[in-house]
């Protein structure tokens, strides 16, 4: 009589279709985290690593649309219909003014909602009259017409804006730049700055302009009293003008030749608004860079889980020849090892997640931004972290899968 002898493949089929209605969903994830918990400092590594890589993509995502955001609305805020003139700067253009019948002319363009102009003046500006001449901070003095704040769209962060019937005697606004230079944030107590040699009164500070760096670092003084007593012949250096929506380009193609009609290349018109959507653009081209360093740190976080989850099968070879021995079959053993990278990959998404979305709120709430958390970065962190954990997880769970028990236990 011939024994038959069943072979370990005819064996592990048997025993595979036997077991397999056996182990529930819920066996193969209590089988992984008890595996995990034995390891808990390797398993945390592993999660770390992860983590980090989830977090930065998830907090340069974030932090990208808050800080786009706040460039938007900014851009809302003060509008994109603002154009500067100034006198063109190139070889040969003239004298860095613009012609004295500047803003008139500007005015009849029936595109044109506001004119206002500032003139430079020659005398520099000081704390007191005791700094020596040559130290002006880099501050400029500018006379200018009592239209300016409106034009601009800018507000006071404290006193009062110039003013047409009060400002005949000379009085001093400070842009944010020169109030902090000069040390004046507020002017609830009399405060004095000397133009030239001669005192004058501050009677506002202003915020910030995003739209006109130069008058953020200027001293402004009313056109008429400037002429009176500071300066007797002023010549218009910058016209600010705003334009009907939708009519910024015709205007700004037509502006120089209405300006200056003999020569026309000598005036320059930019649109402000311009640098703060080149702003957004460049962050843009930062947060593809950022991204890619996360990529890389989040494939190092899958490194090292496919590291744990190699080492996790030669340490536990006579686990797996045991329950190999007692009918785990190598479908059962590929699922335990790959559940535990999945959930080392699931854990290490949840954290990620939450810690980019964390730094994301803390970051905004300091710079004033809104809170932005995309969608998709949250889905998407979450999503690829449990991809890394199933690509870190394959080859492991392949190689505990196809040890024999007597292998194993003789290994062990």
């Amino acid at each position: 009589m011939t024994a038959v002898v069943d072979s370990p493949e005819t064996s592990d089929q048997s025993a595979g279709a036997a077991d397999r209605s056996r182990l529930r969903a819920s066996d193969v994830v209590r089988v992984a985290v008890g595996g995990l918990r034995a390891r808990k400092v390797r398993a945390s590594l592993s999660v770390l690593g992860i983590s980090i890589g989830i977090a930065s993509l998830v907090g340069v995502l974030g932090l990208s649309e808050s800080s786009k955001s706040d460039l938007l609305d900014q851009l809302d805020a003060l509008g994109t219909n603002l154009l500067t003139v100034t006198p063109g700067d190139g070889f040969g253009v003239g004298d860095s003014t613009l012609p004295d019948t500047a803003v008139a002319m500007a005015r009849r363009l029936p595109t044109v909602e506001a004119v206002t102009a500032v003139a430079e003046l020659s005398s520099g500006v000081y704390r007191n009259d005791l700094i020596p001449d040559t130290e002006t901070g880099a501050l400029s003095v500018l006379a200018a017409e009592p239209g300016l704040l409106d034009t601009l769209g800018g507000s006071m962060a404290d006193g009062r804006s110039l003013d047409t019937e009060a400002d005949d005697y000379p009085v001093a606004v400070l842009g944010s730049v020169a109030a902090e230079r000069l040390g004046i944030s507020e002017v609830g107590e009399p405060q004095v700055v000397y133009i030239g040699d001669r005192p004058v009164q501050v009677v506002g500070v202003m915020e910030p302009f995003p739209l006109a760096e130069d008058i953020n670092r200027s001293v402004l003084v009313p056109r008429v009293a400037a002429e009176a007593y500071l300066e007797d012949d002023l010549e218009t250096t910058t016209m600010y003008l705003r334009t009907a929506e939708g009519a910024v380009v015709a205007t700004r193609d037509i502006l120089p030749s209405t300006i200056d009609p003999e020569n026309p290349e000598e005036v320059e018109v930019t649109r402000p608004s311009d640098v703060l959507e080149a702003q957004a653009a460049a962050e843009g081209a930062f947060t593809s860079l950022f991204l890619g360093l996360g990529l890389v740190a989040l494939v190092v976080g899958g490194i090292g889980i496919a590291n744990v989850m190699v080492m996790g099968v030669i340490e536990r070879r006579g686990e797996i020849g045991l329950r190999r021995s007692i009918g785990a079959t190598r479908r059962h053993i590929r699922l335990q090892f790959l559940t535990e990278s999945l959930v080392l990959g699931a854990i290490g998404g949840v954290v990620g997640v939450s810690l980019g979305a964390a730094v994301t709120a803390a970051y905004s709430t300091v710079e004033g931004w809104r809170i932005i958390v995309p969608f998709v970065a949250v889905i998407g962190g979450f999503g690829a972290a449990i991809l890394i954990g199933a690509v870190a997880g394959l080859y492991p769970a392949m190689r505990a899968a196809r040890l024999s028990p007597t292998e194993a236990l003789r290994a062990d």
